[in-house]
């Protein structure tokens, strides 16, 4: 197949910027490659703008960039577009690609592009963010558009896409500014990868998990408590506390201290941290006593005063703290998303303060911590290690040390890694942890950030072996990330059939009639006495509804309680996952019922 781009120093070319640079390159051919479908994508999202300006003239439009799943286009148009009018766009779509237009790309000065553009506001804020005194611009038949590329030769290789969805946004980004339409899609290369894809978002719309957490009455979201701020019902506080639970007990364990810090605190704190200056617009502030406070948006200034607390020598090293923080941040409402962006979530957050020695071993340690998580939650996972943004804190030489620190854990234990540019923490490089899903997708979790920039603005000691004062490492850590993302994540890879270890109600408990609740409150708090959630289900229903209720409620095991099971304290077993039903004396039931709930140990 022919080329359509090529790569030169890590950039993407396209064919005609190339000949006209005479630059040389290796060759890009169309395929699902991740820099083949850039350019697919980025040119998909013109034959996009192309129908629409087709179908609706007086169409305006701002950019129509590729983004991690597919394309957008932001524009404003005189009328309501919806969800119904995606096929007809499709369909003009297609009418152009089978014209064949060649994309033409040629360049004019900021000045002449401006007087072009005069009548058009969106494409003079789009000029507003160019730096520079040229312009490109892309043409594909009467279509052009201000566009840095890089694009396909042809529309005629645009053949495999879907829109996906529309949207409003503002322009920018900005909620202050005007709302435009926004029209996301997907393509590639084959017709068979864009059926798999659109399976697994058909399947992934079913396993939504504010969909799933409203059947399973997990949690809600109400519009007078806040946009982003989760009410946690019965269900899905069971399931977060016997998530904490078992991470407090792996804790314990690993030598973790628990501790807790305040929700607040002094913005002169803040500052000295660094996240005042950097972090400041993610953050809320308030004063009391006319003293400016700082709403926490990590728990790591927390754990540094419990540091400060005391002296400590090497001896101490490495101490170790870990809370499940509450923490507050100022995310646009336009990227709230159920549990997966939220203005308040909790973190399993961890930090440990050690020696520059003790670096490999406790990068290792967590490391492994991490891998008999995901290991039992069933996900694959990868990790890479994100270097320093363009906006940190600290000179190039402790970057330098703390991120080759970093490397030098991974590679000295032949653990596998990618490298992420640019993508660290302001106040240190970190390790990502990424997990895969039961149907692909890709998550970003927990994370594991080297630091020693904190500890130099807090000029944190310990006293080392020859009574010389040494500035301790900080390592930052959380496996999950947020409870709140993880039990989205989680909700949607077990579809809400959640492993009987932390299903919210274990057992569902369904006497048939009123003499035989009795016994099934005795067999509730006989599962309570080992640690087992139940639920009785005893409404003024028929049997049948009832069952029918536990099931939609994903519960892993229903028993029913009739005459027989009370004269012979048996229990009549519907288990779920295993899709069978079976009678066990309560001894067994009880004894099967424990060994279940208690089969992982992290």
């Amino acid at each position: 197949m022919s080329y359509i781009a090529i790569k030169h120093n890590d950039e993407i070319v396209d064919l005609q910027t190339a000949a006209a640079l005479k630059i040389e390159g290796e060759g890009i051919e169309l395929d699902n490659s991740a820099d083949s479908l850039e350019v697919l994508r980025h040119s998909t999202a013109h034959l996009m703008a192309q129908a629409i300006k087709n179908l609706y003239p007086d169409a305006e439009f701002y950019v129509g960039p590729v983004v991690k799943e597919g394309f957008y286009y932001d524009f404003k148009v005189n009328e309501t577009i919806g969800e119904g009018d995606l096929k007809r766009i499709e369909k003009e779509m297609l009418n152009c690609a089978k014209k064949k237009y060649e994309i033409e790309r040629y360049e004019i000065s900021m000045d002449e592009a401006k007087e072009k553009f005069a009548k058009d506001h969106l494409k003079l804020s789009v000029m507003e963010r160019i730096i520079g005194d040229k312009v490109s611009i892309y043409k594909q038949g009467d279509f052009e558009d201000l566009c840095r590329g890089p694009h396909l030769p042809n529309v005629r290789h645009i053949r495999f896409f879907k829109l996906t969805k529309i949207a409003g946004a503002y322009l920018g980004g900005d909620s202050k500014n005007e709302m435009l339409t926004r029209i996301y899609g997907i393509a590639f290369a084959d017709k068979e990868s864009l059926k798999n894809h659109m399976t697994m978002l058909a399947e992934a719309e079913k396993r939504d998990h504010r969909k799933i957490g409203n059947e399973m009455k997990l949690f809600t979201f109400r519009e007078e408590v806040g946009a982003g701020f989760p009410i946690w019902l019965p269900a899905g506080g069971r399931l977060r506390a016997r998530l904490e639970s078992l991470l407090f007990k792996a804790h314990r364990k690993r030598g973790y201290e628990p501790v807790r810090g305040p929700e607040m605190l002094r913005s002169s704190l803040w500052q000295t941290s660094g996240h005042y200056q950097n972090y400041g617009e993610n953050m809320y502030f308030t004063s009391i006593d006319d003293i400016e406070f700082g709403v926490k948006p990590m728990n790591c200034v927390g754990h540094i005063k419990v540091y400060e607390d005391e002296l400590h020598s090497y001896r101490d090293l490495p101490i170790k703290y870990f809370e499940y923080g509450v923490v507050h941040r100022h995310e646009m409402t336009g990227a709230l998303h159920g549990l997966f962006r939220v203005r308040e979530f909790t973190q399993d957050d961890a930090h440990i303060f050690c020696t520059t020695e003790q670096i490999e071993e406790q990068i290792i340690e967590v490391v492994d911590f991490v891998d008999k998580i995901m290991n039992t939650f069933e996900f694959d996972y990868k990790m890479m290690i994100s270097t320093k943004p363009e906006k940190a804190v600290g000179d190039d030489e402790i970057w330098d040390q703390a991120t080759q620190a970093l490397k030098n854990a991974m590679d000295k234990n032949e653990l596998t890694y990618e490298i992420d540019e640019g993508g660290g923490a302001f106040y240190g490089p970190k390790i990502d942890i990424k997990i895969t899903d039961a149907i692909g997708r890709e998550w970003q979790c927990g994370t594991v950030q080297l630091d020693f920039n904190l500890p130099e603005r807090f000029e944190l000691e310990y006293t080392a072996e020859g009574n010389d004062k040494i500035q301790p490492v900080m390592i930052h850590r959380a496996i999950l990330g947020s409870f709140e993302r993880f039990i989205g994540i989680l909700t949607e890879h077990y579809a809400g059939e959640f492993p009987m270890f932390i299903a919210p109600t274990q057992v569902a408990i369904v006497p048939i009639a009123e003499p035989h609740q009795a016994y099934a409150k005795e067999l509730s708090d006989k599962l309570l006495d080992i640690g087992a959630d139940s639920e009785i289900f005893d409404k003024n229903e028929s049997l049948n509804k009832r069952i029918r209720t536990a099931e939609k409620g994903r519960v892993p095991m229903i028993i029913v309680i009739g005459d027989e099971e009370v004269a012979n304290r048996s229990i009549a077993v519907r288990d779920r996952r295993n899709r069978e039903q079976y009678t066990l004396s309560e001894d067994e039931f009880l004894t099967k019922i424990l060994k279940k709930i208690n089969e992982v140990n992290f």
